[in-house]
């Protein structure tokens, strides 16, 4: 099939809860079977690449396709911007930053996820040393997920909050940013002039950026956002589904 390259989105799409999604592995035959360059695109600051395979493997689904995750993007970019820097995301993940952390004059503060962790005392830390003058790093602004049929509040949120007080926005690395959805393209080869799929359950980060930059969207009702659709929505989705098999019928049948 003539399919133009896929983005696929994790949380939401390919994996909900601790699980992988129904029809995972049919999706990703189907991906393989046709040639088709894809390629798994994260906001996730919870993990890297490397651990999305891992998921997958200790699932018994094998992953033939590359991923790469918020936090691998923001890794790459403060390992060629920054000498010293500050971190907020899990603790499992902060030895990634070896050699890099300064919490008394850090050059810039890198954002992530947290979960719980958050407290006035941090934030207000967070605001006072990027008003003193340290760039600002966010991972991603999501205002919300959906972890485990619980809808929490995400770090977009708190992102937002140090930008109005110090009025100063930070580097955005994960999406909606296009640089992100260019490098995942660039990976596979591919470009966004010659138009691309984003298959998401975020429709303004996945659906509505990639819309902007020439992509195809494709929302998912199988993670944040239920159906149907509000209607005060500022983005229309160029296609719904509520399961992967979905997903393949628009490419079968309507592509």
């Amino acid at each position: 099939m003539n399919i133009k390259p896929i983005l696929i989105d994790l949380d939401g799409v390919l994996k909900l809860g601790d699980s992988p999604a129904p029809d995972t592995t049919e999706f990703l035959n189907f991906i393989e079977e046709n040639k088709i360059p894809a390629c798994i695109l994260s906001n996730s600051t919870l993990r890297t690449g490397e651990q999305v395979k891992e998921f997958f493997t200790s699932h018994k689904i094998e992953l033939t396709i590359p991923a790469i995750t918020a936090f691998d993007a923001t890794l790459s970019y403060v390992k060629n911007h920054y000498k010293k820097i500050q971190v907020y995301c899990r603790e499992y993940l902060i030895h990634h930053f070896d050699g890099l952390i300064e919490d008394n004059n850090p050059e810039a503060i890198v954002i992530g996820d947290m979960e719980d962790k958050w407290n006035y005392q941090i934030i207000n830390d967070i605001f006072k040393k990027v008003y003193a003058g340290a760039d600002f790093i966010a991972m991603h602004k999501n205002k919300y997920w959906f972890p485990k049929d619980e809808l929490m509040i995400d770090a977009g949120a708190f992102v937002n909050a140090i930008e109005f007080a110090s009025d100063k926005k930070a580097t955005l690395i994960g999406k909606p940013s296009p640089l992100y959805f260019k490098t995942a393209l660039e990976a596979i080869n591919s470009k966004n002039e010659d138009g691309f799929y984003m298959i998401g359950d975020d429709v303004e980060n996945d659906v509505g950026a990639a819309q902007e930059i020439g992509g195809t969207g494709i929302l998912m009702y199988t993670g944040k956002t239920k159906y149907p659709l509000y209607r005060n929505i500022g983005v229309k989705p160029d296609f719904e589904a509520h399961s992967l098999k979905e997903v393949i019928t628009i490419f079968e049948e309507k592509l």
